[in-house]
């Protein structure tokens, strides 16, 4: 194995760890996100029903004034019949009587259904009330846990760049540059082995001359179909690294 790789495949395993933090986190903060979208929806579709309600209470004062003034000309137009004396004009009163009451019974089928309305309308302000109040309730302890879970990964994350940082102050600048572009680029594992002449990246064969020169370790080799970094896994320059250990521990399990 290439000299330099050896502390590299220590860094690779603390960037993977701390990767795989940045991803949980995210989810996490998802999470959170998801939990305030929910209030924030409920807190407006709480404001338009009562918007909604508001404007049928108006229609419902207006309706109501147009009664009773409607009830007031029917007993002003009651209270003229009672005292004319000519039929043509009795008639008459009787006929204007007639439509103030259509138009009473008409405007009273309005309020009603206007008032059923606005019953329906507060019975659902009621649920969307009990439902935000059963989140900010159901959602506090959650929230606690999931920013609870998020301290605890920065921590983690901070001990993992702790360890890099001192790790990164001996590596070869060169191929740690290298190695970091690659990072960025892929978010997984750039400094793989070979396995059976296939790269574990992207799992294409190469040819044996590749192979060769990665047994050598003599230079930094690179796939030549994803542009990871090789190396070969059976080199005893591997043991005491984390690749090493995790070789082990896969070797375990299929035993």
């Amino acid at each position: 194995m290439h000299e330099g790789l050896k502390l590299l495949l220590d860094i690779q395993e603390l960037d993977i760890k701390m990767i795989r933090l940045m991803r949980v986190k995210k989810q996490r903060q998802s999470e959170l996100k998801q939990i305030e979208s929910l209030r924030v929806e409920l807190r407006e579709q709480l404001s338009l029903k009562e918007e909604e309600i508001k404007d049928l209470d108006k229609q419902i004062t207006s309706l109501e004034a147009k009664l009773q003034g409607l009830t007031e000309k029917y007993k002003k137009l009651e209270s003229q019949q009672s005292s004319v004396k000519k039929v043509e004009e009795f008639n008459a009163l009787t006929q204007e009587m007639t439509t103030v009451e259509r138009e009473k019974a008409a405007l009273e089928s309005q309020t009603s259904n206007i008032l059923d309305k606005k019953n329906a309308e507060e019975e659902i302000l009621e649920k969307i009330k009990e439902s935000l109040s059963s989140s900010e309730t159901n959602s506090l302890e959650l929230e606690k846990e999931i920013l609870s879970s998020i301290n605890k990964i920065n921590d983690e994350g901070q001990q993992l760049k702790n360890e890099r940082d001192a790790l990164i102050r001996e590596a070869d600048p060169t191929i740690l540059k290298v190695y970091e572009r690659l990072l960025r680029n892929k978010k997984d594992r750039v400094i793989v082995p070979i396995e059976n002449r296939t790269c574990s990246g992207c799992h294409i064969a190469l040819t044996l001359q590749h192979e060769n020169l990665v047994r050598k370790g003599e230079a930094v080799t690179f796939c030549e179909h994803c542009s990871r970094i090789h190396f070969w896994q059976e080199s005893e320059a591997v043991e005491g690294t984390t690749v090493a250990t995790r070789r082990r521990r896969r070797r375990t399990v299929k035993t």
